[in-house]
């Protein structure tokens, strides 16, 4: 029998539930005909409390030499692990692909399949702002051409594999000198692209489009604070921010990816925590964009089908409506992914 191929992850341990997930991930990871190693890396608050520098080069590290990560919900203290890591590493592009999925309960009846595109720096999160006397307050706004061209990029060669168009959204009337500089570098880049549709919209107007149609739309590229909002909101149409899954890129000169990491949407949920009961569908969707990314697409596809098969059978977990528990889930996840077992 011939050797199995080996894919090699670094894990970023969290709080919480992370655990759980970690679990959960190595179980359905054990169900692929591939060999996957995990390099687990601490990044407990309690172990980042007794040295946080070296948790994070223990981390960069990992993510360094085997070029992608998978990271788990961390608490926020002094520092938020996540703004670390992205710094660290220089991310400048996060993916997030929002899907509807059979099976889970909406309030909203359109047919949602959007990748989502944004900026991962600049905007007005990299300036808390300062106050000038009592009345005033005021925060500066930066948008980069690297980082712009990076996720543009990223954008228009998704949007060809996926034979669709791409969307920019700003509201560069306004904003004209930062977002105008955001939509000036997507239409230098969309030259480079002409068999790709691209067009425009003002923020507020997509969000309204969005809503009456979503299938109007497949792939988005926005600067930085517009996508966190989009994001959130994407996955609150198809009924759960536990279904958001998310990657975080680095890029070389050429605009190829350097480092990648994947990781859930969602928190730490201390509240359920040790209870065997949270949802690690968020996780496992990850799990498959990393593979799907180190070259696996065939098997990140399963991943991503067997999730979602498992849902629209009804077998979920209690925040979706079903009655299973993060084991339950999980089992039901790994038998999709051996051939003629269901």
């Amino acid at each position: 029998m011939p050797d199995r191929e080996t894919l090699h992850v670094a894990e970023f341990l969290g709080d919480g539930i992370s655990s759980e997930l970690s679990t959960s991930i190595h179980q359905v990871a054990a169900a692929l005909p591939i060999h996957v190693v995990f390099h687990p890396v601490d990044l407990t608050l309690e172990s980042r409390r007794k040295n946080a520098g070296a948790c994070y080069d223990a981390a960069m590290i990992a993510i360094r030499e085997h070029k992608v990560a998978l990271k788990y919900p961390t608490v926020t203290e002094k520092e938020s692990p996540n703004k670390v890591l992205r710094e660290r590493c220089k991310f400048s592009v996060i993916h997030r692909p929002v899907a509807t999925l059979p099976g889970v309960k909406t309030r909203h009846d359109g047919k949602v399949d959007l990748h989502i595109i944004r900026i991962a720096v600049g905007g007005t999160y990299e300036d808390a702002g300062r106050r000038i006397g009592d009345d005033v307050a005021v925060s500066i706004r930066v948008i980069e051409r690297r980082p712009s061209r990076e996720a543009a990029l990223y954008a228009f060669r998704l949007a060809q594999r996926l034979s669709s168009g791409v969307c920019s959204t700003s509201k560069h009337t306004i904003q004209r000198a930062t977002d105008g500089l955001f939509e000036e570098i997507v239409l230098d880049t969309a030259r480079g692209f002409p068999g790709v549709p691209h067009h425009s919209e003002l923020f507020d107007s997509l969000l309204y489009k969005l809503i009456l149609k979503p299938e109007n739309y497949r792939v988005i590229v926005t600067p930085n604070e517009y996508g966190d909002f989009l994001s959130d909101m994407a996955c609150g149409m198809i009924g759960s921010l536990g279904l958001g899954a998310s990657a975080n890129y680095s890029f070389d000169d050429r605009g190829d990816v350097a480092l990648a990491m994947f990781d859930p949407a969602g928190g730490t949920a201390p509240d359920i925590a040790g209870k065997g009961v949270c949802n690690p569908s968020a996780s496992l969707l990850a799990f498959g964009m990393l593979l799907n990314h180190a070259g696996f697409r065939g098997l990140g596809a399963m991943v991503d089908d067997a999730v979602r098969g498992a849902i629209a059978a009804g077998e979920s977990t209690r925040d979706l409506g079903g009655k299973l528990d993060t084991s339950a889930f999980t089992a039901a996840v790994s038998r999709r992914l051996v051939p003629g077992a269901r």
